[in-house]
């Protein structure tokens, strides 16, 4: 029984309160039960005054008694809502807290991919910006309303076991059931089915794309805002239709509970009122007992279930997904320093790879070494695991199969985090940082002449001052075009290697570029990492020509390794792809030179 109580996801959440903050944790308890025993309080006071009145003596003690329990019913209530906001935030501040470690922790990425933790992150991330119920710093007051309500209407069935000890069983037991009968029906977990999660996760992408930035551009060219509007609109009355069915479902259960208590309050009463007749029952204990009796009815089912669970939910969701990530997100832990390597050769031997989202083979069975401190382009047909390679490289994901090796040693023995001082690397999708020019260039901090000589390399000096903020909306901050953001991307890896970088891994990194600034900053980046292995993923030959060698990937495999001279010797997939994209490249010189 303990164990199936403490597994109750409304249980964790009450847990997760004191880790949060546990000085206005235990003020909140303390207030909450100093309201619920209020009540019963009350009735008892009510009792004692009348007494009083009938025996004539001084009403000075029940007076006040009175007065300082109806003082404290109105100022704890205003009270309690203030420290459950407050309590509310610390604890929506506390889960973020927990999901973003669980997120970033993990040394790979597995777990930010696996399609069975999707639900669960979308639910952390967004429980607390009011989309699919209220936000926890209103949730918290109508927790502690409804925990109050409860610890009243049994501290006042426990003030009616003075008169009967059946009659607390009987009315307390009535409105308890209402808990049961209701929630049982079906209500809060039929509010939580696949079809609703799908509904939400429909109407937020809709909402998501109405006002985030990056999709204005399309919804406004191709006429999409209608089309966003009324989706997000189908799918929210889609998900507000199957709740309102599942509230339904209280009807039934509801009948049933009104019957069972009014039952119970017409025994209780009819006993109560019998007693009185008779002489059994004085006036006094007759008017404690009656309002007992009618405070008991606060145990009734009310708003407790509904913000508990919905604040529960997503503080279990976060609970889980730290061990889940935590386990999915690791990789294997090696001790071997990673000083000064590559010194010999980067090695792929017969690795094999499969991405977890959808568990389709992308690298199989793939060969391939490369010398250090040499240049070597790979090209390949989109999905033919170009990128992939790189990730396994940096070691983002392990081989399901085969290894990679640093001058002979298997990458899964290297310490991580001292590999990834001697990488770096340039995504399609680099992130756009929000900060100044030089914290965009060295996130981890760098000397200003390394950011200057990596801003220089890039073609990227001149773009702003290094203080200056890379996003509008901040004082003096500037926006950038595509090519100058991927001139800054491109400095951040010279930087790195400017700072001791061995490897650099360089994904499409001038494909926003011109082809002439392509080839005026690709001469600058082989210049800046001449004495480091550099491997370069591009779709434009013009680029690749240069590099020391050129790998053809295909089926996830090397199908074609050599210089550019000998793989157009030998008149293969690379020299066909390259006479396909020379004749464009050409024109495209030939424009620019006759617009110059």
């Amino acid at each position: 029984m303990l164990k199936r109580l403490t597994s109750r996801q409304e249980w964790q959440y009450l847990t997760v309160l004191p880790k949060a903050n546990a000085p206005l944790t235990a003020l909140w308890w303390a207030i909450l039960v100093a309201r619920g025993l209020l009540p019963a309080v009350f009735a008892i006071a009510m009792g004692v005054m009348v007494g009083a009145v009938e025996a004539g003596t001084s009403l000075a003690g029940p007076l006040a008694l009175i007065g300082v329990t109806f003082v404290l019913l109105q100022v704890l209530a205003p009270l309690h809502q203030a420290v459950s906001a407050n309590l509310g935030s610390s604890t929506a501040a506390w889960l973020y807290d927990q999901l973003t470690l669980a997120c970033v922790t993990p040394p790979g990425m597995r777990h930010l991919e696996d399609a069975e933790l999707a639900q669960d992150i979308t639910m952390a991330r967004d429980f607390d910006l009011g989309i699919s119920g209220p936000p926890l710093n209103i949730s918290m007051d109508f927790i502690a309303a409804g925990l109050v309500e409860l610890l009243a209407g049994l501290a006042s069935a426990a003030v009616l076991a003075a008169y009967a000890w059946w009659a607390p069983l009987l009315l307390g037991g009535a409105w308890l059931a209402t808990h049961w009968l209701l929630r049982e029906s079906g209500v809060w977990r039929d509010r939580a089915t696949t079809p609703v999660r799908e509904a939400q996760r429909h109407a937020d992408y809709a909402y998501r794309l109405a006002v985030d930035a990056p999709s204005a551009k399309e919804l406004r060219l191709f006429g999409l805002a209608g089309w966003t509007v009324e989706r997000f609109r189908r799918h929210r009355r889609t998900l507000h239709d199957l709740r309102w069915e599942a509230t339904k479902l209280r009807e039934r259960p509801l009948a049933t509970s009104l019957a069972l208590v009014l039952a119970a309050n017409a025994l209780v009463f009819g006993s109560m009122a019998s007693a009185a007749i008779g002489g059994e029952l004085a006036l006094d204990r007759m008017v404690t007992f009656a309002a007992a009796a009618i405070a008991t009815s606060m145990i009734a089912f009310g708003g407790l279930s509904w913000a508990l669970d919905g604040a529960a939910a997503p503080a279990a969701a976060v609970l889980r997904l730290g061990p889940a990530m935590a386990e999915r997100g690791t990789l294997r832990r090696g001790a071997a320093p990673a000083r000064a390597m590559p010194a010999r050769e980067v090695r792929f031997r017969n690795v094999r790879f499969a991405y977890p989202t959808t568990g389709e083979v992308v690298l199989d069975g793939l060969d391939l070494t490369i010398p250090a401190g040499s240049s070597l382009a790979i090209v390949g047909q989109n999905g033919a695991g170009k990128t992939t390679l790189a990730k396994l490289l940096c070691r983002f994901y392990d081989p399901d199969a085969g290894a990679i090796e640093i001058d002979g040693v298997d990458l899964r023995d290297l310490d991580i985090a001292a590999w990834r001082e001697r990488v770096t690397a340039v995504f399609q999708d680099f992130t756009r940082f929000e900060w100044p020019v030089r914290d965009n260039v060295a996130p981890a901090g760098a000397p200003e002449a390394v950011v200057q000589a990596a801003l220089e390399a890039a073609g990227a000096a001149n773009l702003a001052a290094l203080d200056t903020v890379l996003a509008r909306g901040y004082d003096g901050g500037v926006d950038l075009s595509g090519g100058q953001w991927q001139r800054v991307a491109l400095a951040r890896a010279l930087a790195a290697v400017r700072q001791g970088a061995g490897v650099a891994l360089l994904d499409e990194p001038t494909a926003q570029l011109d082809v002439r600034g392509e080839a005026e900053i690709f001469n600058r980046v082989l210049e800046a990492t001449q004495d480091v292995t550099t491997v370069l993923i591009s779709h434009r030959f013009s680029t690749v020509r240069h590099a020391d060698r050129i790998c053809v990937i295909d089926g996830g495999k090397v199908v074609e390794l050599g210089t550019h001279a000998e793989l157009m010797a030998a008149r293969g997939r690379y020299q066909r792809m390259f006479d396909l994209q020379a004749q464009r490249f050409e024109e495209e010189e030939e424009g620019l030179d006759v617009l110059d």
